[in-house]
């Protein structure tokens, strides 16, 4: 039996190819499968199976691009109702791939339809040696319940059971496989590790040791973080079968003429994924600003309204190509185009700008000492802005802004500040969208705040694979 992980950063999601010694399963694939495809040819194994635990809230999954690529039979939970050709699983059905008999489990609680898949290695012994979870059980934490308006306690009253009445009845020493580590927002505190055992899950998960089901549903049902826009989309998507990509229109490549009348025909939006300094030195009016070195596919999904399609400006054509497909990952298939000469061939045609002022956070905090009249408003999370922020300053998380920008005084002086400059440059074109001329990027962020000596290290900003905290 063999075992492979593949991560994607950003999204923090974990897929697997479970296979023998000519035949495999790719377990909660992503929409880009062309890397399965690879691996299990150089490994010499066909993709026989398409594993699905659940209809995925946060990412398109490939389920029908690698069934069309190899042939392979979807797997997928029969009480989803999916709306593509799959074979339904339930509790208790079972199916061999060569030695290995993978055995379901219906496990809901963080969606209603999810199941897990339960793998022996007759080979080697007749006792469960691998979980593949999806996003019930995670490495230090597990599934959110609260994705369902109106259904939240109850999943987590499900949860509760699927956790202590199936999975943690299997050995101690079985292996578990989740479909996400952390980064991701299906969980709450999820571990950096990326696998576990049950046996140490038992032992250290915090929210396996709350061993009354009021107080776990209590727990998982309070204070969980804002979930993005896309994940009622993406579920939705899901079950009934994404649009394969080979489908889609491919990238065009727009003259500036051409880009500027899709502009003012007012059926698009411009997305600049640009670093936020090169946003701040010149960008498109009314552009978001969302740098693709941030968590930028959970940002595009969260921000981004979904009736309008999508005009890229990029530092080049690779740049687009990339960000083409981290949005395809969420399941924004509506993008145009990109800006083929670039900001550069912008302004050197003589057309029209706005810039964005990158404050230095020794200067914020110099006119801060000074009395000055800068508003600083704290894009961060409630948790993060709770762990630490600066005096004075008010809390929006940039999802937020959207509505609440209301709050806010247009006359002001504005300094959006987050860990490190990537949030609050998207707020501060959220702001502009709005009117608002006098905002400033606080350029480092709570990072650099703490960096100059300013104030504590915030625990959150550090974490590189933390949940939208570029």
């Amino acid at each position: 039996m063999i075992i492979q992980q593949f991560f994607i950063g950003g999204i923090a999601h974990s897929s697997y190819i479970l296979g023998g010694k000519n035949t495999c399963a790719i377990i909660d694939p992503r929409r880009d499968v062309d890397t399965y495809v690879q691996h299990a040819r150089e490994m010499g194994m066909k993709i026989t199976h398409i594993l699905e635990t659940h209809l995925h809230a946060d990412f398109i999954s490939g389920h029908l691009e690698l069934a069309k690529a190899t042939g392979a039979k979807i797997y997928a939970p029969k009480s989803a109702n999916c709306g593509f050709d799959h074979i339904a699983v339930a509790e208790g059905d079972s199916f061999s791939i060569e030695d290995m008999e993978v055995k379901v489990l219906e496990t809901p609680g963080h969606t209603p339809e999810h199941v897990s898949y339960v793998v022996t290695d007759n080979s080697r012994g007749n006792e469960p040696v691998a979980l593949f979870c999806g996003d019930t059980l995670f490495v230090g934490d597990v599934g959110r319940p609260d994705l369902f308006p109106g259904k939240a306690e109850q999943l987590a009253k499900q949860l509760y059971e699927s956790l202590h009445e199936k999975l943690l009845k299997l050995p101690e020493f079985c292996e578990i496989y989740p479909a996400h580590g952390a980064g991701s927002l299906c969980g709450r505190a999820m571990s950096a590790k990326r696998t576990s055992t049950i046996g140490y899950e038992k032992k250290y998960n915090y929210a396996l040791n709350i061993t009354e089901p009021e107080d776990f549903v209590q727990t998982l049902t309070n204070n969980m973080p804002a979930a993005p826009d896309h994940f009622s989309r993406c579920s939705a998507t899901n079950g009934n079968g994404p649009i394969i990509t080979d489908d889609l229109p491919e990238l065009k490549a727009f003259n500036n003429a051409d880009f500027q009348e899709l502009i003012n025909e007012g059926k698009h939006i411009v997305l600049d994924v640009r670093c936020f300094e090169s946003f701040g030195g010149q960008h498109i009016p009314n552009a978001y600003s969302i740098d693709i070195k941030s968590n930028f596919a959970t940002f595009a999904g969260w921000l981004l309204p979904p009736e309008k399609d999508i005009l890229l400006v990029t530092d080049s054509y690779e740049q687009a190509l990339n960000a083409n497909i981290w949005l395809r990952r969420v399941g924004i298939d509506n993008v145009a185009g990109y800006l083929e000469e670039g900001m550069f061939g912008w302004v050197t045609a003589g057309l029209e700008t706005q810039h964005l002022i990158q404050i230095s956070i020794v200067e914020l905090h110099e006119r801060s000492k000074e009395g000055s009249e800068l508003l600083v408003v704290d894009v961060r999370s409630n948790s993060e802005y709770d762990k630490f922020h600066i005096e004075n300053s008010i809390n929006i998380p940039v999802n937020e802004l959207r509505e609440r920008y209301i709050e806010l005084d247009k006359e002001a002086e504005i300094v959006l500040i987050c860990g490190s400059g990537h949030r609050s440059s998207m707020g501060c074109s959220i702001l502009q969208q709005k009117g608002f001329k006098n905002v400033y990027n606080a350029s480092g962020g709570m990072t650099g705040y703490a960096a100059a000596g300013y104030g504590p290290e915030c625990p959150m900003c550090v974490l590189s694979w933390a949940p939208g905290l570029e």
